[in-house]
């Protein structure tokens, strides 16, 4: 009997070895709380909550974000800004495709991010790489699952 439950123990560690992460589901509507960029070594902090609004919305296949500054305005001045496209997941490993978007430089290229949860929250870490606009920088964002 000891021969078999320790058969059946170690059967157990062996299949749970070799499964794959557990999956994250990204899947609602985020709201960006804070993004910090990194340049050269040098953090710049943006606190999303004064000033400035972006939400994410994320199904099973594609991602979209939307972005304005908060206050009246009587001109073209209110910056508002949209993307979206597809993406993939693999554990961690999240890669977006820029489908759509206004500045055609950023368009059509992928970012890949590593994403986390932690409660209510999605942590977003990666790299922005557009030769075109001379972006090479570290992003970290932080965004809590709208209610």
């Amino acid at each position: 009997m000891k021969n078999i439950i320790t058969s059946f123990l170690f059967a157990a560690l062996l299949i749970s070895c070799n499964s794959k992460p557990a999956s994250i589901n990204l899947n609602g509507t985020w709201k960006l709380i804070s993004g910090t960029i990194i340049t050269k070594g040098v953090s710049e902090v943006t606190d999303y909550t004064k000033g400035q609004s972006m939400i994410k919305i994320i199904n099973n296949t594609h991602f979209a974000f939307l972005s304005h500054k908060w206050g009246v305005v009587k001109d073209s001045s209110n910056k508002f800004d949209a993307g979206g496209g597809r993406y993939t997941l693999n554990g961690d490993q999240y890669m977006e495709y820029l489908d759509y978007y206004s500045d055609k430089n950023w368009e059509g290229k992928p970012f890949t991010f590593t994403v986390s949860i932690v409660n209510d929250t999605l942590i977003q870490r990666g790299l922005e790489k557009v030769e075109k606009e001379n972006i090479d920088r570290e992003i970290i964002e932080k965004y809590v699952l709208v209610k």
